[in-house]
């Protein structure tokens, strides 16, 4: 099998994840962090610059990139919709920053008011500005495979939205299920696509578990030689566009899935699980990871 040797996992528990759970402490935030800093995550998604007013959870993410403890060998990012964003994300000494644009013209209307082309020319500046500040940028592109509003995403679709975040000089495209509907079928089609445009070491998977699909598709892409996969620790999140729907799959869940495949995380699997528990007690919820509740049964 054309498995890859190492796999990096982008944690995006603390952004991802808490922006679409109730509002947590910034004291409960820090502890996450830092407890994830000791799991030997290498990429930690901390917090995103973005309007209080519509992602409350994420107001005092300037706040917690001062007051975490940042260890060496760490990139600590953040989600930077727009200039303004970028600025307050430099200010607060984010390590790289992230653009968020999305495959479903209909999505990109509801969520961000303007077409998917629209929104990649707003980001030309933003990108000329990181990279003037020496920042990395890494592309999002939601709803790579189903839309809440449109339905089935069209591959090729797909392909030409990472194309042109990759050729603008995002370093790593991450394709997001947003709203966790894909099949192995379905993903294995458009990460193909995806690869004739974009090297296959600059594509990361973003996968929700909606319908308890993501890691049978994660194992797709990484038969494909895709090695970035993005998950939250307890399977924090949802997804605010399919009520009810669960959201990003598991960090715990991944790693189990990693080793038993031989594949290098560097993750550290019980410190990662006590992680999870801890914040799912400050939201006053079991973790959504079965190998988390696996783990917490046999202490």
């Amino acid at each position: 099998m054309n498995l890859p040797k190492f796999v990096k996992i982008v944690e995006v528990g603390a952004r991802d994840g808490l922006q679409n759970e109730q509002r947590v402490s910034l004291e409960d935030k820090i502890a996450l962090v830092n407890a994830l800093s000791k799991t030997g995550l290498k990429v930690i998604e901390t917090g995103s610059f973005v309007s209080p007013k519509w992602v409350p959870q994420m107001s005092d993410s300037s706040e917690l990139f001062a007051k975490i403890e940042r260890a060496d060998g760490i990139t600590y990012s953040a989600l930077t919709p727009n200039l303004k964003g970028l600025e307050a994300a430099i200010a607060a000494g984010a390590d790289e920053v992230a653009v968020f644009g999305a495959a479903s013209e209909a999505f990109s209307q509801k969520n961000i008011n303007c077409s998917v082309e629209e929104s990649l020319i707003r980001f030309e500046p933003l990108m000329d500005r990181a990279l003037e500040a020496g920042l990395r940028v890494r592309g999002y592109v939601s709803c790579v495979v189903g839309c809440p509003y449109e339905g089935d995403i069209a591959p090729q679709k797909v392909a030409q939205v990472a194309q042109r975040l990759y050729l603008m000089g995002c370093y790593e495209i991450s394709l997001g299920d947003t709203v966790g509907v894909g099949t192995p079928l379905a993903v294995t089609a458009m990460l193909e696509e995806v690869i004739k445009v974009v090297p296959v070491d600059k594509i990361a998977v973003h996968f929700h578990d909606t319908y308890g699909q993501a890691l049978a598709n994660i194992y797709c892409a990484l038969q494909l030689g895709i090695s970035v996969v993005d998950s939250a620790v307890a399977g924090l999140g949802g997804c605010p566009y399919a009520k009810g729907a669960s959201g990003n799959v598991a960090t715990e869940e991944l790693v189990y899935m990693l080793n038993g495949l031989g594949i290098i995380s560097g993750v550290d699997l019980n410190l990662l699980a006590k992680a999870g528990w801890q914040i799912s007690a400050a939201l006053g919820k079991v973790p959504n990871s079965k190998v988390s509740l696996a783990l917490k049964s046999q202490q």
